[in-house]
C-alpha cells in the first residue's frame, strides 16, 4: 500500500503505508535513539505529533507488556527507513505494525528519512500528514496548511482525577502534565508515598495531602499554555521541595519570571551531551522537548543554571537561589536512554529529608 508523507511547505515523500488506515496530521519531529521506539511512541511528550526516526531500522523486537510510558500512545504518525516484519525478541507480544494497528496510528516507510531530517534542521519543523496517494493532492496540501494544531496537548493527556501508589517512604505528590510511566518507577524504586494529580490540581488542594515533595512531571507542547502550572508552583516552591522533568522545568523557570521560547528542531533522543556547571561532570542523557528557558531571561531571576546542553549551549537544569526547588530539561529517568542522570531522583530525596528536618 503506498502512502504520501506530505508536508507544508508543498513537498512530499512516497513510500509504503503501515499500521492503521487513514490520515495522521501533525508536527513532524525527529528523534536520534537507535533503540526504544516503543518508550518513544508511547511517551505523552509526543502528543500530536508525527515521529520519524532517524535510526533506519525500527520494530525489530516488536512491542512487550513492560516498556510503556503510557497506557495510550497519542503520537499523530510514525515515519521510519525500514519496519521491521518480524519481531524477535522472548518478550514481544506484537509486532510494531499490529500494535499501530490497534491504536489506530498510520505509519509510512521507505522514505529516505536523512533528508527529511536535513530539512527538518534547516527550516525547522514543519507540520505535515500521511496519507494515502489521491488524484488530487493539491487539496489535500490545502487542508493541511488550514489545519491549525491544538494548543491543549496536556489538558489531553493529563490523569482526570488523583490516584495513589502506596510506599513506606517520602510522600511524593505528582503533577501529571503528560508524565512517563518511569518517573513512577524511580520514585518507587526508592519507596515513595506517591500521589498523582492533574495538571490543573490547586496548590491548595496539593497542600491538604501533606506532602514532603512534589515532582513536576514532563508533557506535551508550548509551556505557556499551561497557566495553571505556572500559577501552582508559584504557590508553592516556598513551601515544599520541588523537583522538574522536563515541561516541569520550563513551568517552574517561567514561575520565576523566566522566559521560554520554542528551538528550531528540539531536542529528541538519548544521546544529548549535558555539563553540570558546578563539578564539569558530562552526562549522556535523554531528551524530548520543543521549547526551552532562555538564558538571557534567567539573569533578572532567583534561578541558577545548574546543567547546560553541549551541543547548543541551551539550559538543561536550574536551581532556585532561595527555596527547595529544582528542575533538569532532561530525562534522568532515562527511559529509553542512558542511566548517568539517574542519581538525580535521590538528590531529590536528600532535599525532602534535609527540608524535613531544618522545618520539623
Amino acid at each position: 500500500m503506498k502512502r504520501l508523507l506530505i508536508l507544508e511547505d508543498g513537498t512530499y515523500f512516497e513510500g509504503k503505508g503501515f499500521g492503521a488506515k487513514g490520515i495522521g496530521t501533525g508536527e513532524v519531529v525527529f528523534t536520534t535513539g537507535m533503540s526504544g521506539y516503543q518508550e518513544v511512541l508511547t511517551d505523552p511528550s509526543f502528543k500530536g505529533q508525527i515521529i520519524m526516526f532517524t535510526y533506519p531500522l525500527i520494530g525489530n523486537y516488536g512491542i512487550n507488556r513492560d516498556d510503556f510510558e503510557s497506557m495510550l500512545p497519542s503520537c499523530n504518525g510514525v515515519i521510519v527507513k525500514d519496519v521491521a516484519r518480524l519481531a524477535s525478541n522472548w518478550r514481544s507480544q506484537m509486532t510494531l505494525d499490529e500494535f499501530l494497528k490497534s491504536k489506530g496510528i498510520p505509519g509510512i516507510s521507505g522514505i529516505d528519512t536523512r533528508a527529511l531530517t536535513k530539512k527538518i534542521r534547516d527550516a525547522g519543523t514543519l507540520k505535515g500528514s500521511i496519507i494515502d496517494i489521491v488524484p488530487d493532492i493539491d487539496h489535500e496540501y490545502d487542508q493541511l496548511r488550514a489545519t491549525v494544531l491544538p494548543r491543549n496537548q496536556v489538558q489531553q493527556v493529563s490523569t482526570t482525577k488523583p490516584y495513589t501508589i502506596p510506599g513506606d517512604g517520602k510522600k511524593v505528590v505528582v503533577v501529571d502534565f503528560g508524565m512517563k510511566h518511569s518517573i513512577l518507577r524511580e520514585l518507587i524504586n526508592r519507596r515513595c508515598n506517591i500521589t498523582v494529580v492533574p495538571y490543573n490540581y490547586s496548590a491548595d488542594d496539593i497542600l491538604t495531602l501533606a506532602p514532603d515533595g512534589i515532582m513536576l512531571s514532563n508533557g506535551p507542547g508550548d509551556p505557556k499554555d499551561v497557566p495553571e502550572g505556572i500559577e501552582t508552583i508559584t504557590k508553592l516552591q516556598s513551601k515544599v521541595p520541588i523537583f522538574g522533568i522536563c515541561l516541569g522545568h520550563q513551568l517552574l523557570s517561567l514561575a520565576n519570571g523566566a522566559d521560554t521560547y520554542k528551538l528550531k528542531f528540539g531536542h529528541r533522543g538519548s544521546n544529548h551531551p549535558v555539563k553540570e556547571i558546578a563539578t564539569g561532570q558530562i552526562c549522556f542523557t535523554s531528551q524530548n522537548h520543543g521549547y526551552a528557558v532562555s538564558e538571557e531571561s534567567t539573569t533578572m531571576t532567583d534561578l541558577m543554571v545548574t546543567h547546560i546542553e553541549i551541543n547548543d549551549n541551551t539550559i538543561e537544569g536550574v536551581k532556585h537561589k532561595k527555596y527547595p526547588a529544582f528542575s533538569v530539561q532532561f530525562h534522568p529517568d532515562a527511559a529509553p536512554g542512558p542511566h548517568d542522570a539517574v542519581g538525580i531522583f535521590d538528590e531529590f530525596i536528600e532535599l525532602m529529608e534535609n527540608w524535613g528536618k531544618n522545618n520539623a
